[in-house]
C-alpha cells in the first residue's frame, strides 16, 4: 500500500494545493535580495543601470537581449558586483529562468527599459 503524503493539519487543502502549484523558488534571502536590488537598479536610468540590466537580460535571453561583457564589472560599485556575484552562483545552482521564479514583469519593464525595440 502506498503511504499518502503528510499534510499538515490545521491548513486547508485550497492553501495546500496553492502552495504546491507555485514553482518551488528555491532561493535564498540573500539571494532574492540581491537579485530584487538588481532589479531596482536596472529599472533606473544610470550608467550603472545599463550595466545590471545587461546582466540580468542576458540570463533572461541572451540571444535575444545580448551577453554581457564582464569587463563592464570595472565600472560598477562594489556592492552591485557583490550582488550579481551572488545572483550569477544562484543562476548555476537552480538552472531557471527568472520568468519561472516570479520576476516576468520586472524582466519585461527592463526589456522596455532598455531594448524597447524587443519589447511586446
Amino acid at each position: 500500500m502506498k503511504e499518502q503524503p503528510h499534510q499538515p493539519e490545521g491548513i486547508p487543502p485550497a492553501i495546500l494545493a496553492a502552495l504546491a502549484a507555485e514553482p518551488a523558488r528555491n532561493m535564498t534571502d540573500a539571494e532574492q535580495a540581491a537579485l530584487e536590488r538588481l532589479i531596482r537598479i536596472a529599472k533606473a536610468d544610470t550608467g550603472q543601470s545599463r550595466r545590471v540590466a545587461d546582466f540580468l537580460l542576458a540570463w533572461w535571453n541572451a540571444g535575444s537581449c545580448g551577453s554581457f561583457d564582464l569587463t563592464a564589472l570595472w565600472a560598477l560599485d562594489d556592492a552591485i558586483t557583490a550582488d550579481m556575484a551572488t545572483v550569477f552562483a544562484f543562476i548555476a545552482r537552480v538552472s531557471k529562468y527568472p520568468d519561472s521564479l516570479g520576476y516576468e514583469a520586472d524582466f519585461k519593464a527592463i526589456v522596455r527599459a532598455w531594448r524597447p525595440e524587443l519589447a511586446d
